[in-house]
């Protein structure tokens, strides 16, 4: 008798199962379905979502251990690797989200900006696949997808300031909806996350034990935790621009000056793993870090003088490769803190290039109807793009000096 009731009952739960699992997959069916698309620059995504924002398949292949043994990115062979991999990762992310390429209602992939090279594959790639299957196309800003990926993850409402922070990229924004935004600050030269990387690979960090398999920013990240950054004191980049523009390759011929001058103390070839890497590391990342936080602290306080962030929960949005660095992050929440904003950061798998930022941003036009095309349409990729209506003239007009501030990180 119990045997009996325990098989029934075992049954009513596998036929419940059955019918909420139909009942799930004609919601996902009834949803609408977006392909993102990701080639911008050394990462190959791929990712299957529906208009909820749930990831129903994605798949990345990651070009950065083959970059790391030449020392940096080389466009061709960038481009080499796309073209090899873009098939297998689109077939991946589609077959693990059982979606086929008739329930999809667009594809959207990354047009601008990026290396050329590399967003030809995936916008040639695209348009093929689209005109096959006779789908909408939707070319997405790769910096505009990077602002948006958090409101996949919470309800975060416009406006909000967005600090994107990458190995090609350093710009401060404010974000008024998913294609308007206000450019208060961007780099001048060269990105953190690309000054990080020459600076580890200046110090020879791939031959550290810590370090073979990581990229330089990782390394200098790993190394600065063991390091004490007041051995060596580099002058912080901008002190006397009372604007929001951001300039690391200052800071990075500092650094390499100091490089030179240890190596020479020490005796040692250049290549060689200098005795205070510890150290030099330390001191490049906070440097980084402060300038970075002084640059969103002048931001912040420009927005509020201009009334431009709500009265009740501003936001700060931080998102990009370097956006991963917990170091930064820390400086960060000093300043957001002291101004009273709340401080946003995608998990660090977000923070990087991948399909389903992209999906998401295709997932946000379509609701609302924006950048649409149709699969006939001709569409060329923008290797330079810039993100909204640049105002950083008026930013700099404004001349806000900013008050003292400890960016002093304890733990």
């Amino acid at each position: 008798m119990f045997a009996y009731k325990a098989s029934a009952q075992q049954g009513t739960r596998m036929f419940r199962a059955k019918i909420l699992s139909k009942c799930a997959f004609r919601r996902k069916m009834s949803s609408r379905l977006v392909l993102g698309i990701e080639t911008s620059c050394d990462e190959t995504g791929a990712a299957v979502m529906d208009e909820t924002g749930l990831i129903l398949g994605e798949s990345l292949h990651s070009q950065k251990e083959v970059h790391m043994k030449t020392g940096g990115i080389i466009p061709t062979v960038a481009q080499r690797l796309h073209r090899e991999n873009i098939g297998r990762v689109v077939q991946e992310a589609m077959e693990r989200s059982g979606v086929t390429q008739s329930q999809l209602s667009a594809v959207a992939t990354t047009v601008k900006p990026g290396l050329a090279l590399s967003l030809g594959i995936g916008l040639h790639f695209s348009l093929n696949f689209v005109k096959l299957h006779q789908k909408p196309f939707i070319p997405i800003h790769h910096m505009e997808a990077h602002a948006l990926t958090v409101r996949m993850l919470q309800p975060v409402v416009f406006p909000f300031l967005v600090l994107l922070v990458s190995g090609g990229h350093s710009l401060l924004a404010l974000a008024r909806g998913i294609d308007d935004f206000l450019l208060l600050g961007q780099t001048l030269d060269e990105a953190p996350g690309d000054t990080m990387d020459k600076v580890a690979r200046r110090l020879s960090l791939i031959k550290h034990p810590k370090c073979s398999m990581i990229s330089g920013g990782q390394a200098i990240e790993i190394l600065a935790r063991d390091g004490d950054r007041l051995k060596f004191l580099f002058k912080p980049p901008m002190g006397a621009h009372y604007d929001c523009n951001f300039s690391f390759a200052g800071l990075r011929n500092q650094v390499t000056m100091s490089i030179q001058k240890k190596e020479e103390e020490e005796g040692v070839e250049q290549g060689t793993l200098l005795s205070c890497v510890n150290d030099i590391a330390a001191a490049t990342q906070h440097t980084v870090a402060s300038h970075i936080a002084k640059r969103t602290h002048r931001a912040i306080l420009f927005c509020k003088a201009k009334d431009l962030l709500p009265s009740c929960n501003p936001t700060l949005v931080v998102s990009g490769g370097v956006a991963s660095n917990q170091y930064i992050r820390k400086i960060l929440k000093i300043v957001t803190d002291t101004t009273g904003l709340h401080l946003l950061c995608p998990p660090s798998k977000f923070c990087t290039d991948n399909g389903v930022m992209i999906a998401w941003n295709g997932v946000e036009r379509l609701r609302e109807g924006k950048g649409i095309l149709s699969h006939t349409e001709e569409v060329n990729y923008e290797p330079k793009a810039p993100l909204g209506v640049n105002i950083t003239a008026e930013v700099k007009e404004a001349a806000i000096k900013l008050p003292p501030l400890k960016l002093r990180v304890t733990d």
